[in-house]
């Protein structure tokens, strides 16, 4: 029933992600949302989001911001990053802004990846679209009154996703 929310990965930062293993795998492109996933809410790129940017360039992959925010704090933080392709007022969990994005960087859905940390814009978003989910933990707990409200039914979601990852888990090494 909640299996639509389900990230196809749980890491506890962006800054986590393996992206040297997930180039060799064929990945290409990064969508990114940018508020609690790379930098606080409403904060400027620091210096662990530049670096990350950087690296990603040098190995090949593009990068495109997806956030619903509004267009000046989203074209800051992508001059900020070394010149990020970036989309405002994304409409997510729409799908249209998803392929608009993997058009902007020339990768498909088996080339592309998205970064996010809400279930029900970002993840929700990312698998209508058919591009692999990695679900972040929130950078700080101080959100907007709506994203909190909507932390609760998250939280829920989560409980079941876990438990059913650790039952996939468990099947595995029966096997």
């Amino acid at each position: 029933m909640f299996n639509r929310f389900y990230p196809d990965e749980d890491v506890a930062s962006a800054y986590d992600i393996p992206y040297d293993a997930l180039y060799k795998k064929g990945i290409r492109g990064v969508i990114f949302d940018v508020d609690n996933t790379l930098v606080p809410h409403d904060a400027p790129a620091d210096e662990r989001a530049k670096n990350l940017f950087s690296h990603l360039r040098a190995l090949g992959m593009d990068t495109c911001l997806l956030s619903n925010n509004k267009e000046p704090r989203v074209a800051a933080f992508a001059e900020a990053v070394g010149g990020s392709n970036y989309i405002y007022k994304g409409g997510k969990p729409g799908v249209k802004n998803y392929k608009k994005a993997m058009e902007l960087m020339g990768t498909s859905l088996n080339s592309t990846i998205f970064v996010g940390d809400q279930l029900f814009t970002d993840v929700y978003g990312a698998k209508r679209t058919g591009i692999r989910s990695f679900l972040v933990k929130p950078i700080n707990p101080k959100e907007e009154i709506q994203i909190v409200l909507k932390r609760y039914p998250e939280a829920l979601i989560l409980f079941f996703y876990r438990r059913d990852k650790k039952r996939r888990q468990y099947d595995k090494r029966k096997k």
